[in-house]
């Protein structure tokens, strides 16, 4: 290959595959490593668009050969390896063609007017995923994760945010004291609130507080929310997922700012 910055790799001990292979292996690796690693050409666009510089582009013989080849010219490096290879990077059942190496500069600081929504202690990678999704799709620009919230750049959290990562402020691993730095109201939902979420005017902005899978918001928490409502279930069911409850009240919020 004589594309300048390209090289090839065909040893599976190269220092950049046992180096990726952790991250892929521990969910928080990329706070010792300070860099994450982004699979398939969705995340990389996505990436790219909010004006990301990739370390490093790591690409199949397939993918090289493909108009792929275009967006791995966008990084520092490119390394081009066999399928082979590519697949023992990859936490993907089916391993993507291309992928990038990014930094990781730490958590962010914390905003005080930022519209927001708090993770206390969401264990599944798939619902935080899921509600930095709903959180960029509705306009909240920040994320708070308090303590015992799986992390938020992690390789399954990452692929479920579908690159609403790069669009968002995020913090993690906070003590839910560090809440009284918001200078706004922090809402919460629950089955016992007497008034329907579509029935109150909601505050803007506002930080809506999300609890863990099976036992909600925590007591200390609750007691930092000036405001608690109902969403409505008229199907009887007990209770949401906590990624479809931040569904609803996400959009609550971004419908009643906008016909407001």
């Amino acid at each position: 290959m004589t594309t300048p910055g390209v090289k090839s790799i065909s040893s599976r001990d190269n220092p950049l595959l046992v180096r990726l292979r952790k991250l892929g292996r521990d969910p928080v690796a990329y706070r010792k490593q300070s860099e994450l690693w982004i699979e398939g050409d969705h995340l990389c666009r996505a990436f790219l668009q909010r004006g990301g510089v990739p370390l490093q582009a790591l690409i199949s013989e397939e993918g090289w050969a493909s108009p792929l080849r275009d967006l791995a010219l966008h990084a520092a490096g490119v390394s081009v390896l066999p399928e082979a290879l590519m697949a023992g990077i990859s936490t993907l059942e089916s391993p993507a063609l291309i992928g990038f190496v990014i930094p990781w500069s730490g958590t962010a600081a914390l905003l005080p007017d930022a519209p927001t929504v708090v993770l206390d202690r969401l264990q599944d990678a798939g619902n935080v995923g899921t509600v930095l999704r709903s959180a960029a799709a509705f306009g909240f620009t920040q994320v708070v994760a308090l303590k015992g919230t799986a992390g938020l750049w992690s390789p399954k959290v990452l692929r479920a945010g579908m690159g609403a990562h790069f669009g968002l402020s995020l913090i993690e691993g906070v003590e839910a004291l560090a809440l009284g730095a918001l200078a706004m109201p922090l809402l919460a939902t629950s089955s016992h609130a007497v008034q329907a979420i579509d029935q109150v005017a909601l505050p803007w902005p506002c930080a809506w507080v999300l609890g863990h899978e099976g036992e909600g918001v925590s007591a200390a928490v609750q007691s930092l929310c000036s405001m608690a409502v109902r969403i409505p279930q008229p199907g009887g069911e007990e209770s949401l997922n906590v990624g479809a409850a931040a569904a609803v009240c996400l959009y609550e919020s971004a419908r009643q700012r906008q016909s407001g």
